[in-house]
């Protein structure tokens, strides 16, 4: 009896070692942190950016709208 557990064990053991399904995710939660470190590096030149982007548009839909 304690042979069939143990081979049981070792097997759903070699079986979870050899599983590469969370690798996807992984792979997923390292590009996202790397995308926040990024966003957080840059913030100053991406909120102005952002804002320059912004004013043309409204300078462009003044210039429509008139």
């Amino acid at each position: 009896m304690f042979i069939f557990w143990y081979r049981y064990a070792s097997n759903s053991i070699m079986a979870l070692r050899d599983d590469e399904e969370g690798i996807g995710t992984l792979e997923l939660v390292l590009i996202v942190a790397v995308l926040i470190a990024l966003v957080l590096v840059f913030r100053e030149e991406i909120i102005g950016f952002l804002k320059s982007l912004m004013d043309k548009v409204e300078t462009k839909s003044d210039e429509v709208f008139d």
